[in-house]
């Protein structure tokens, strides 16, 4: 590939999760030094853990990841994959920067400052997406195996979990952590590289 083409990289994410966000925010930043082909893609917690016995304050919080998922399945119907990065910055600010709750007038903000239609707020309390949800979520998954959550993100053919950071590298840490994702992935065999957290998610 030569310096003038942009790299593909295939992001499964779910606004509920602040490491996805970080993660998200890696990837923009970046964008900001290399040619990138970003394809965002909707993943799903709250399929992920439906059939796992799981805290129920988890339980609580993944019933809700059902509206920001349903929401962004929508606005993709509607305007087709290249709406979704933009909308998930703006849910992903208002959520984990500016700590708002899930909900009509949240997704509303969204949606405007994202320029698309605000009445797709509706679609969070719809299951007529449910299905487009599972299948976006599948074709994470089945690129990247079982027993992971989210962040996936597909680079070189080949797709991980993570990588899961905090707080968000910026500037040459940025490049270095990419390089090394690249390079992970042009390995055939490479499959786990991973050690405890430390840190809750920091979000600058």
């Amino acid at each position: 590939m030569s310096q003038d083409t942009p790299q593909r990289v295939d992001f499964w994410f779910d606004p509920l999760c602040p490491w996805a966000w970080i993660t998200s925010r890696w990837i923009h930043e970046v964008g900001q030094h290399r040619a990138l082909d970003v394809h965002w893609h909707v993943m799903s917690l709250s399929v992920l853990n439906e059939d796992k016995d799981v805290p129920e304050n988890y339980r609580k919080m993944i019933k809700e990841g059902w509206g920001p998922v349903r929401i962004c399945i929508a606005a993709e119907q509607k305007y087709g994959p290249e709406v979704l990065g933009r909308l998930y910055t703006e849910i992903g600010t208002r959520r984990h920067h500016d700590r708002a709750e899930f909900g009509p007038e949240m997704y509303r903000e969204a949606l405007t400052a994202a320029g698309l239609d605000p009445d797709l707020a509706a679609a969070a309390d719809s299951t007529d997406y449910d299905e487009a949800v599972r299948a976006s979520h599948k074709d994470g998954i089945d690129r990247v195996g079982e027993e992971v959550g989210t962040p996936v993100i597909e680079v070189e053919g080949s797709a991980f979990f993570g990588p899961v950071i905090t707080p968000i590298p910026r500037g040459d840490q940025a490049l270095k952590l990419f390089d090394g994702v690249v390079a992970a992935a042009s390995v055939d065999g490479f499959f786990e590289l991973k050690r405890t957290r430390t840190r809750d998610p920091i979000f600058t």
